[in-house]
């Protein structure tokens, strides 16, 4: 059985990982408020202040990610997902009654509500795919946050580009994906994102290597394919069906990786007697290697426990790659740098973002899903370098 123990929890790690990779990739609804930010502008009859006002609304439900953060540590995976969808489902699903005139346009103060809890449904799919996939990925900490916030960045463009497929560009339609499919797509991952045991071995590292490097090439094939779309679009209905369906294909596609692992497994596990029978002197040898190290642990056993005494005190505190609690985290310097760099840097590209439907009308154009689309990509690119260059680099 030792085989299976050590294969069989690598296929759900992996099925875990793709499903957080759909997580991601449905996750970026936060900075696609300029695809519909004109039409509620119109409906209520907003000044440009007050829809900034609720532009600001809709990040300000970010800001309270730290409840997720908080959450992680007390409440599964599962639970966490959860939350995320139903506070999504409810944000963007009261915001497309109104902008598809299934109900009178609500009180100001109460769209900012509905925009605030859009925002922060996303931290609470993220904090739950991050957190997770981390401790699932230990060693490839830096490929596994590249590729899931990558994805983030695209799933901006994959929502505006398949709205401009199939919908063109209609604000109403736009909305209502905003609420279904990220419901839909969580649902879906709680059954298969959880917590696994770590692979320590260095095939399994150079394995994980491997998988990660796959999962980064149909990224970038994603996003070039979308960049593509952006600058031919198309209004013919069947060229548009057609780019929808190979899009939804690349992105299931990294479900090779897992049933890639399953299949090994399997073999593993079918194959285990044969190689039981025809190794007996391998056996033998780890035996006899084990009542060895046990008669050294004998002998040897006063070191050892003023060793284990040692480690104690010297792991009190957690060092930069080890889990902190939130408290540990804020004594470090690390923390504030951090703190800081978002408080001050990030706030940038959102305002540009939340205003480029004011920005292309300004400019003359009346659809500015093209820019929405690039601006996703480009941050894409960004994304996905970043974590290799920091695994690299730390």
């Amino acid at each position: 059985m030792g085989y299976h123990e050590t294969y069989s929890p690598n296929g759900w790690k992996w099925l875990g990982f793709v499903s957080a990779v759909w997580v991601q990739a449905i996750s970026g609804n936060n900075y696609t408020f300029s695809n519909y930010s004109d039409a509620i502008k119109t409906l209520m009859d907003l000044t440009q202040l007050e829809l900034n006002n609720l532009s600001v609304a809709k990040d300000i439900g970010k800001a309270f990610g730290l409840l997720a953060g908080l959450a992680s540590d007390r409440l599964p995976t599962p639970v966490i997902l959860l939350i995320g969808a139903i506070e999504g489902l409810i944000g963007y699903g009261v915001q497309w009654l109104v902008v598809s005139q299934k109900i009178q346009p609500l009180p100001y103060w109460q769209m900012c509500i509905f925009l605030c809890m859009g925002g922060n449904s996303t931290t609470w799919m993220n904090t739950a795919v991050l957190v997770t996939c981390i401790r699932n990925f230990r060693r490839n900490r830096g490929p596994v946050s590249g590729i899931l916030k990558g994805y983030v960045g695209l799933s901006t463009a994959i929502f505006t580009d398949i709205c401009s497929a199939l919908f063109s560009d209609n604000p109403a339609k736009f909305l209502i994906m905003l609420t279904v499919i990220p419901f839909a797509v969580c649902l879906t991952a709680v059954f298969f994102l959880r917590e696994t045991s770590q692979s320590v071995s260095v095939a399994a590292e150079k394995e994980e290597a491997r998988h990660f490097a796959i999962f980064n090439v149909v990224a970038v094939v994603v996003a070039f394919y979308l960049l593509a779309y952006g600058f031919i679009g198309s209004t013919n209905q069947v060229f548009s069906l057609v780019f929808v369906i190979i899009l939804l294909v690349l992105l299931a596609s990294p479900l090779a990786v897992p049933v890639y692992s399953f299949y090994k497994s399997w073999r593993l596990v079918r194959f285990e007697p044969d190689v039981e029978r025809r190794e007996p002197l391998l056996v033998q040898e780890a035996n006899a290697t084990a009542e060895a190290a046990e008669r050294n642990e004998v002998i040897n056993d006063d070191p050892p426990v003023a060793v284990d005494e040692a480690v104690v005190v010297e792991k009190s505190r957690p060092v930069i790659g080890e889990d902190h609690t939130i408290f540990e985290a804020m004594r470090t310097w690390d923390f504030w740098l951090l703190f800081v760099s978002f408080l001050c840097g990030v706030g940038t590209g959102l305002a540009v973002m939340n205003n480029m439907a004011q920005i292309g009308l300004a400019l003359g154009h009346a659809d500015v899903s093209i820019f929405v689309s690039l601006i996703s990509i480009w941050g894409f690119f960004g994304r996905i370098a970043s974590g290799s260059v920091s695994e690299y680099f730390l």
